[in-house]
């Protein structure tokens, strides 16, 4: 296995003010494959990707042993009894902390859950790894740092009880949980390299990017759709 940070503090200074790619592809499209997901995160890693996100335990796994940064690893699951679906279960934890997961992130939302906010954070520092709060509000990221999250991360902003995705980052949100004093990772529609720097220039400790890296799906869109613009 590749020698990776262990310490938390040491996770956390190795992604400090640097790019981490969520290699995400689009669900049944057609990258949506483990060997893709392995190939997608060692050509990020070997371009100076500090860190990756990726989804499914055995995925995680298998990028753990293959990468020498941290993992962010979530679980994407649709449960009958809740709208939460980043890693909504404590055994989800088990399983993400079981397959090398340095960092492990779930929904922090006020939403009804399968487990409090706080659980799940026990659970993950019981398995020594950090804890990363998806949240969408201000208040959400105040209350999952009061509960022991390690990091709060801006990924869920536009996604509660909204009519329509949004097509941008929540840079504000970034700005707001930094000026709160918390570890802010920026997540969420960050499409562009500028948006990137801005998250960073608002006191971001480090960006996320995924759609736009490993989504060709999605950046082929944009595409189509700023051209049919000009017609």
């Amino acid at each position: 296995m590749p020698s990776v940070p262990v310490a938390p503090s040491e996770t956390l200074r190795c992604l400090s003010g640097r790019l981490i790619v969520s290699c995400q592809p689009v669900s049944a499209g057609a990258l949506d494959r483990a060997d893709f997901v392995l190939a997608l995160a060692q050509a990020v890693v070997g371009a100076g990707a500090a860190g990756l996100r990726i989804e499914g335990v055995d995925r995680v796994a298998a990028v753990c042993r293959a990468v020498p940064v941290p993992v962010i690893g979530i679980v994407k699951i649709d449960l009958a009894e809740t709208a939460v679906r980043i890693t909504p279960r404590l055994s989800d934890i088990d399983d993400l902390a079981g397959a090398g997961a340095h960092i492990i992130a779930f929904d922090a939302t006020d939403r009804p859950r399968p487990a409090s906010v706080r659980d799940m954070i026990t659970r993950v520092h019981g398995h020594a790894a950090l804890a990363m709060a998806d949240v969408s509000t201000l208040a959400e990221g105040k209350a999952a740092a009061a509960a022991g999250a390690d990091i709060v991360a801006s990924t869920l902003s536009g996604y509660v009880d909204a009519a329509e995705p949004p097509v941008g980052p929540d840079l504000e949100l970034v700005r707001a949980l930094a000026a709160a004093g918390l570890t802010v990772i920026a997540e969420g529609n960050v499409r562009t390299p500028a948006q990137a720097a801005a998250a960073l220039r608002l006191g971001a400790h480090a960006v996320v990017v995924g759609s736009a890296i490993t989504r060709p799906e999605h950046v082929t869109r944009w595409f189509l759709d700023e051209i049919a613009g000009q017609t």
